[in-house]
């Protein structure tokens, strides 16, 4: 059962046995706790909520750009560093497990590689002999050989300690960093100016709306001891 709905049902009834019965304790504990939780209510309402006539009330959507600034700031300032950034670097390529370049080579398309080296066989003392023995279509049955033996020496290049050391130092210079970090913050940007007052409300109300409950819990608590305090000294 909805905790609001709970306390106010609670301090009601309290309140009606206090006033049919005469019980001014009852009575004054009663109407405090209701005046109490009903406040806190209206106040956590109000946080969400436009109330017409009531300055300041909807103060989640008034201040939404604020909002979205704290979140960017947030997102930027705390996680995307470029201390973070470098830390991310350092554990996701410490090992040849985490640095797996396969897939990217596999989709590399390397006959440019052996039409250049045929050229270069054209074009040296070679030529002639190549010429006599069909030109540089005599080469292409070494075609598929050469392109499947190049995949795999590039691809033991990039499990190489070596290699993960150069790629991780030139990822790490601070212009790439930079540019890194610039990306990112573009993203978060981009992804900030499609929010509107009522998604940003959404999201703030998603995460503290079950907790703003129990201050209305504690507002009828509260009230109803001040009304019992307020009950023995009047008596």
């Amino acid at each position: 059962m909805n905790k609001s709905f709970l306390t106010n049902a609670i301090a009601a009834g309290v309140f009606a046995a206090g006033y049919f019965l005469d019980q001014p304790i009852a009575l004054y504990g009663g109407l405090f706790a209701l005046s109490g939780s009903l406040t806190n209510l209206l106040a956590v309402h109000m946080l969400f909520e436009k109330v017409p006539g009531i300055y300041g009330s909807g103060v989640i959507q008034m201040r939404f750009e604020a909002f979205k600034l704290g979140i960017r700031s947030l997102m930027m300032d705390q996680f995307f560093t470029k201390e973070n950034i470098d830390r991310f670097l350092n554990k996701e390529m410490s090992g040849g497990a985490n640095l797996n370049l396969d897939p990217v080579i596999e989709k590399i398309d390397f006959n440019p590689t052996f039409d250049g080296l045929v050229d270069v066989i054209n074009n040296s003392q070679f030529g002639g002999m190549l010429m006599m023995l069909g030109g540089a279509e005599a080469l292409d049955p070494l075609r598929e050989p050469f392109v499947a033996k190049m995949r795999e020496s590039v691809i033991d290049i990039t499990q190489q300690d070596d290699f993960r050391t150069a790629l991780k130092s030139q990822i790490e210079q601070p212009e790439m960093l930079g540019d890194i970090t610039a990306n990112i913050e573009t993203v978060i940007e981009q992804r900030l100016d499609e929010l509107t007052p009522n998604m940003v409300k959404d999201i703030v109300q998603k995460m503290i709306r079950e907790h703003l409950g129990w201050l209305v819990v504690w507002g009828g608590v509260f009230g109803g001891v001040i009304g019992v305090v307020s009950a023995l000294i009047a008596g």
